[in-house]
């Protein structure tokens, strides 16, 4: 009589070796970077954006070694470092006291310290201070370091099914409806994604000014990254701020913009600009310039170009 295994049983042992095995790994990893030598320095390093495992053996191996780091929110940090038994000291950087501890903070690298820089999530000085402190410190010739690992805006957008070869980070809108709309107006025709924070509370209304602004365009909106409960509502903006409407979201919000669907370009608009470039060139680099700058083939602009000298010889 056969007896057959039980494959989960097995899978579990296979589970389980293969965890051991990349413990192992993992571990004399972390061991040779911590060895190593850490340069004086200002470090930013990107830390998870919820998920406390999303972190890399690199940005552990900084933390454990240098000599201060600086936190937004110092109560907030304190889970992460604790989490990984770090001990460093930790004082606070953010918008209300980035322009007073600038020149502490630039000091201290002078002085041959190791300074770290990180954010509440993912990376530092995206929609975070310390923009000023890394512009300061390149001046003065400190070495600053950026140790790469989650963002949110990368997250959000690379998940998101929208296109992924142009895209601009907006960080968050204006607060209020009026300031809003300016600020989607401003950017409602850059060639690519748009990638958009926003607070729960205001993404109802923000979504229905993007619509208005932008056109109602493919979106998403990506909530709580990485955590428990991460959801990705996808659709048009105008689908997606009515469906807020009927359930109100909460927790960390990332809105993802589709480009603007391209506007054809009319003959007109073409010969206006063989009328402006003609003088200067010949219609053959006439075509292949205006082409270029329009988007349209060479042999339409020629076409156009050969017609108008045909009607006004």
């Amino acid at each position: 009589m056969l007896v057959s295994r039980d494959p989960t049983l097995a899978d579990r042992q296979q589970n389980k070796t293969q965890g051991a095995k990349l413990a192992d790994r993992a571990k004399e990893a972390l061991e040779d970077l911590i060895a190593g030598p850490l340069a004086s320095g200002i470090y930013l390093v990107a830390t998870p954006i919820g998920n406390l495992a999303d972190i890399t053996l690199r940005a552990l191996a900084v933390l454990a070694r240098v000599d201060i780091v600086y936190c937004e929110d110092t109560r907030h940090s304190a889970k992460l470092l604790q989490h990984y038994a770090i001990t460093a000291k930790t004082l606070p950087l953010h918008e209300h006291n980035e322009d007073r501890e600038i020149e502490r903070v630039l000091s201290e690298a002078e002085t041959g310290k190791r300074i770290a820089i990180i954010s509440d999530a993912g990376t530092p000085l995206l929609s975070d201070p310390g923009f000023r402190l890394v512009r300061t410190a390149a001046a003065r010739g400190i070495s600053v370091m950026s140790i790469p690992g989650p963002s949110a805006v990368l997250t959000a957008l690379t998940a998101s099914g929208l296109p992924t070869d142009a895209f601009f980070f907006a960080g968050f809108l204006p607060p209020k409806g009026a300031a809003r709309r300016t600020r989607l107006a401003e950017i409602a025709h850059i060639p690519g994604s748009l990638v958009i924070f926003e607070a729960p509370h205001r993404v109802e209304e923000a979504l229905a000014d993007m619509a208005d602004v932008l056109g109602n365009r493919a979106a998403v909106i990506a909530r709580e990254l990485t955590k428990l409960h991460e959801t990705m509502a996808r659709g048009t903006l105008r689908m997606l701020a009515d469906q807020t409407a009927d359930a109100p979201l909460k927790g960390e919000i990332v809105i993802v913009v589709g480009p603007a669907e391209p506007q054809p370009v009319s003959d007109d608009a073409i010969s206006m600009r063989l009328d402006e470039v003609l003088g200067g060139m010949s219609l053959k680099d006439a075509a292949k310039t205006i082409a270029s700058e329009l988007g349209v083939p060479k042999s339409r602009v020629y076409a156009l170009g050969v017609k108008a000298k045909d009607e006004n010889p």
